[in-house]
């Protein structure tokens, strides 16, 4: 059964790279000493990358998007080296990536113990991200093969819409990726019920990764609320809940939870309730 670890991640000043390399080597042996084989940080966990720019930049929310480029293929780099060393899948957050007609796009990055990376871009965007921040919405939807299943992943606010975690569920995904960030303790809840009821109509895991914490530094990731979490069914061999691990709230912490990935096919042919299967049905009606 694998392990997964869920960072409740705090953004930091850290003024240079080798003191993000220091912070990102420390989480990630941490995790892997704890014997974890994916690894799930928050959305925007890269901001604090902006700390090593001067403040003009920092403090500009174009200004820093623009400045971060500079970086992508260090923060690639390292990612795909820890990836390879500790032998784990890292989902690493996410990284706003400005593409060649000029838009930026919110890039999730999943590494392999092979040292390969692909991405799942952001499908929907937050009031925010499209109204002040000038980021742009994704359009395709991927999954990523491991020795354990197929792996999506929904950014944040894509959890809060049924049908992306559908199309990924039917193409085999039984485990869901959800690296988030919430600036308010409602939308916490928001992501997080969104997670629990993806987990349920799936009958799938849903693992849920908060950015914490202040950096009043930032103008775009200043208030950060938010818990990690791994979800269930809700049905036999599975907690009555539907949680699975929990952190404490706005704590700093990895959150760990091992999965039974054969309970998945087992609940979805042989549960209490169909709600995988029966998803269609609810088309029938008029």
């Amino acid at each position: 059964m694998p392990k997964i670890a869920c960072a409740q991640y705090d953004i930091g000043f850290l003024e240079t790279w080798a003191n993000f390399e220091a912070k990102t080597r420390h989480w990630v042996k941490q995790a892997a000493d704890n014997k974890a084989d994916i690894l799930l940080f928050p959305e925007y966990a890269s901001m604090e990358l902006a700390s090593l720019f001067p403040k003009a930049i920092y403090a500009s929310l174009s200004g820093q998007l623009d400045a971060l480029q500079s970086l992508l293929p260090d923060y690639l780099n390292l990612f795909k080296a820890l990836a390879a060393e500790h032998r784990v899948y890292i989902q690493a957050g996410t990284f706003p990536v400005k593409h060649d007609n000029g838009e930026f796009r919110n890039h999730a990055y999943f590494f392999t113990p092979q040292g390969d990376a692909d991405y799942q871009e952001k499908l929907t965007m937050t009031r925010f991200e499209n109204e002040q921040w000038h980021i742009s919405r994704g359009l395709e939807i991927k999954l990523f093969d491991t020795v354990f299943g197929k792996v999506a992943i929904n950014i944040c606010y894509d959890s809060e819409f049924p049908h992306y975690a559908r199309q990924q569920a039917e193409r085999g995904a039984t485990l869901i990726l959800v690296p988030s960030c919430t600036d308010t303790e409602a939308g916490y809840y928001r992501v997080r019920i969104g997670c629990q009821a993806r987990a349920l109509e799936n009958q799938c895991y849903v693992a849920q990764a908060s950015l914490v914490g202040d950096a009043d530094w930032s103008e775009a990731v200043d208030v950060n609320r938010g818990a990690s979490a791994v979800y269930t069914p809700v049905d036999r061999a599975f907690p009555n809940n539907g949680i699975l691990a929990i952190g404490e709230y706005n704590q700093v912490q990895w959150v760990y939870a091992e999965l039974d990935m054969a309970a998945v096919d087992t609940v979805r042919r042989e549960g209490q309730v169909f709600n995988y299967r029966d998803w269609p049905k609810q088309f029938d009606c008029q």
